[in-house]
């Protein structure tokens, strides 16, 4: 308990589908923010505007310097959408290698099953098998096949 507190807890392992959720949530989040700031740059400019009517220069200024500074949080926030769609497609990524790594796994020991369960003894017994009954039917098939009676006289 108290080296816990020292040393911290060990990081539980992240879900794949948790965390793609929680990056589909942040990414939200971000776009609804970037909606405010835009309502809010279109606010700033309309005072602006009323401002400069009103022959106030000093105040449509203002106006004008605080839309530039919500255009550099708009900017600041599609970096870091961009940073988060990168994170969600690595994670799938990642996600799929793993998936094909299992199934390519999962392959492996069926095939693995298999081939102990086939001896190669009992494939060279069953093949020996195989070709003696080949040659049984081949034979009886041309002992079917000789004429007889009248139709031998022919040769």
């Amino acid at each position: 308990m108290m080296f816990s507190r020292l040393f911290g807890r060990p990081k539980e392992e992240a879900n794949p589908i948790s965390t793609l959720d929680k990056l589909n949530e942040t990414l939200e989040m971000l776009e609804k923010k970037e909606k405010v700031l835009q309502k809010k740059i279109q606010a700033e400019v309309e005072k602006a505007r009323d401002f400069t009517r009103a022959k106030n220069k000093k105040a449509a200024i203002q106006c004008l310097k605080r839309k530039r500074l919500y255009e550099v949080q708009i900017e600041q926030l599609g970096n870091y959408q961009l940073r988060i769609h990168d994170q969600m497609i690595m994670l799938e990524g990642a996600k799929a290698t793993t998936e094909t790594v299992a199934a390519l796994r999962t392959g492996a020991s069926a095939m693995k099953a298999m081939q102990k369960a086939t001896n190669i003894d009992d494939v060279d017994k069953t093949m020996d098998e195989i070709n003696e009954q080949t040659e049984n039917m081949k034979q009886i098939q041309e002992a079917l096949a000789t004429p007889i009676g009248a139709a031998a006289d022919f040769d």
